[in-house]
């Protein structure tokens, strides 16, 4: 079996992409989007026409809506070609406001449902602030299934898990990027690979930590720069991959083997709590969750930008 194949028999593969025509060659079983992928797909020319149709169609709405209702549009194809979820995502420029978030997500999953799809098969993607974690324990009250996005740090994951959200999404790339540009000329990059890369230390100690104390929380890891990184997570829960990535798995024979074990305990863990104050001095204290934190909302917020400057241009 390729890489890829080896990969499935621990771990649910999601592509990470607005692509859908490129998707199913790799046969993800969910997949996920975020403002920039979105962007950069109704920029080419198989998916602006998409894009111009979805605004013609709803001239007169405000601009909000007609996003919210392109970034369904593109999720309604995607579920086309997966048999699983699609994660759609809230608007970033909410992600310190947990009523506007609410009701985004509540008008996101009516305009699936609208269209014939079960909530079931559908993630909110929210930013995995104090406030956009709050948004989501009430949501998965009302059975909104959500994904918390733009995690990095280990008290993002635990006020997670004990909102009950149904899946995170751990950032792995941006996490080494990070740690890689902070340690600059002594950045060794062999002693810093596979195993031993420090986004791909922080998922699998959050998953570790899940299944010591029975969290139900799916841990997807997220934001690759190479393979080893996915290799290094074989056995978490999803992993979610851009094609190129997928590319490169489907193309390689090396054997692959579990890395993460569910079964797996240490002694020297202990359950964690968070209280808001808590949560943000943790939060505080580290300076790498903090500053990608901010930077991901950013650029995600800029990305939306460009989008409502698309369709106003329409």
């Amino acid at each position: 079996m390729n890489q890829l194949d080896q990969l499935r028999q621990f771990t649910t593969v999601v592509a990470d992409t607005g692509n859908f025509n490129q998707m199913a060659a790799f046969a993800p079983r969910d997949a996920t989007t975020n403002p920039s992928l979105i962007l950069k797909a109704v920029q080419q020319p198989d998916y602006a026409p998409l894009l111009a149709e979805t605004a013609r169609s709803h001239r007169g709405a405000a601009l909000d809506e007609i996003v919210d209702r392109t970034l369904v549009r593109f999720g309604l194809e995607i579920l086309k070609v997966v048999p699983g979820r699609v994660s759609t995502e809230v608007d970033a420029r909410l992600s310190f406001y947990a009523p506007a978030t609410l009701a985004r997500a509540r008008r996101l999953i009516g305009l699936y449902e609208a269209e014939g799809v079960a909530r079931e098969r559908v993630l909110i993607k929210i930013a995995a602030t104090w406030e956009g974690i709050q948004a989501a324990r009430e949501l998965e009250r009302e059975g909104i299934r959500c994904n918390l996005t733009l995690l990095f740090a280990f008290a993002q994951a635990v006020a997670c898990g004990e909102a009950g959200v149904r899946l995170i999404s751990p950032f792995v790339g941006r996490i080494y990027d990070w740690y890689k540009k902070a340690a600059g000329p002594s950045w060794d990059e062999s002693a810093s690979a596979g195993v031993n890369d420090p986004g791909v230390r922080s998922v699998s100690h959050i998953y570790r930590y899940y299944k010591q104390f029975g969290i139900a929380t799916e841990v997807m890891g997220a934001s690759f720069r190479n393979v080893g990184q996915i290799t290094a997570l074989a056995g978490c829960d999803l992993l979610t991959i851009s094609p190129e990535l997928l590319a490169q798995l489907q193309d390689s024979d090396a054997p692959l083997s579990r890395v993460l074990d569910p079964q797996a305990r240490d002694s020297a863990m202990a359950p964690v709590h968070h209280s808001e104050a808590s949560f943000r001095y943790a939060l505080n204290e580290d300076a790498m969750a903090t500053e990608k934190l901010a930077e991901g909302i950013r650029a995600f917020a800029v990305d939306t930008d460009k989008l409502d400057a698309l369709i106003l241009a329409l």
